[in-house]
């Protein structure tokens, strides 16, 4: 059987997830490749062999020969366009954030419940890399005891705009690590303090939060768009009886001029290449079979990322502790450990 696809959205994440479903995944056929550029989605769809190119994504979701869609555009059309796909019932792996709005990804949640299933796949892909699925074995195992902390830090090399601020790293960087944290942990937050350290130049300084989980472990996320030497993620795990630290990716190092060095990569997408490809042979497999992944996001944890974000912005311009508030979690989504 094999699987039609619509990519939508034609920039760096819809590129590279039309070359995953083109090229490294048997059983998936890039079916439309859509953009509200024509030229853009063009050159897509010849790079990785799309059968058709569209602008009208509404148009592209109804469509007879479309089993699936990839929703890779703005962030500000995940919500409308997952709710049009849902109406269609059509499967979904959509970028994060499902929404910034909680109130938009309660929209979506209401749309799945209504329908009886789960339809959107969030792209949280830190679950799939191996350094946060070894952390969390290492929990399951018991070797490390009872969680204590857990410790991160998200570095690009520059802020993606002129007009990026300390809110924006909350919402559009931050929802990573608030995702994969609960993953690992297995669990909510119960408040989130966020700061910035003072800076005299009109780069957007560090963002650097505290977070309290339901279960009483403590978090720390640092946020620094404005790293300058290169992409580096990292995380640490502390239990009673040991910790676990994720090792910085580098294939090699070079020795030369009295000097030992490792180089870092530009931006994300090489160091989560197998992340990124592990869930989208998920995706696959759900469109397949009709069974949600065990491991992957669903509109569930999109809504748990916007509300924890929506905190840590209110925490920073406030300058106070905010609680995080989760309603009771619908029983379509109940069979997940958070």
């Amino acid at each position: 059987m094999t699987i039609r696809i619509a990519v939508i959205g034609a920039g760096l994440m819809g590129g590279d997830h039309a070359r995953i479903f083109a090229e490294d995944l048997p059983g998936a056929s890039l079916q439309v490749v859509c953009d509200a550029s024509e030229t853009r989605a063009r050159a897509v769809a010849d790079a990785y062999g799309a059968a058709d190119v569209a602008s009208d994504a509404s148009a592209v979701i109804a469509r007879a020969d479309v089993d699936a869609v990839v929703i890779a555009s703005p962030d500000f059309t995940h919500a409308p366009l997952s709710l049009a796909a849902i109406a269609a019932g059509k499967p979904v792996l959509c970028e994060k954030p499902l929404s910034q709005s909680s109130v938009e990804c309660v929209q979506v949640m209401d749309a799945e419940q209504a329908a009886g299933r789960r339809f959107i796949q969030l792209g949280f892909m830190r679950r799939y890399d191996q350094s946060y699925a070894e952390m969390k074995a290492a929990l399951a195992d018991g070797s490390l005891g009872r969680a204590l902390m857990m410790h991160n830090f998200h570095r690009n090399v520059e802020t993606p705009a002129s007009d990026f601020t300390g809110a924006m790293a909350i919402t559009n960087s931050a929802p990573h690590e608030f995702d994969v944290v609960r993953h690992v942990l297995g669990t909510e937050y119960a408040t989130i303090s966020a700061y910035q350290p003072k800076r005299s130049d009109a780069l957007v300084a560090p963002v650097f939060m505290v977070l309290e989980t339901v279960s009483g472990q403590l978090v720390s996320i640092e946020i620094n768009n404005n790293a300058a030497y290169g992409y580096d993620v990292r995380a640490e795990l502390v239990g009673e009886g040991g910790s676990v630290a994720m090792s910085a990716v580098s294939y090699t190092t070079r020795d030369a001029s009295l000097s030992h060095s490792a180089a870092y990569a530009s931006d994300w997408r090489a160091r989560y290449a197998e992340a990124y490809r592990q869930q989208n042979k998920d995706f696959l497999r759900f469109v397949t079979t009709g069974v949600f992944p065990v491991i992957a996001s669903d509109a569930w944890d999109g809504y748990a990322a916007a509300v924890v974000a929506q905190a840590g912005v209110k925490a920073l311009s406030q300058g106070v502790r905010m609680p995080v508030s989760m309603p009771v979690k619908p029983s379509l989504y109940a069979h997940k450990g958070i």
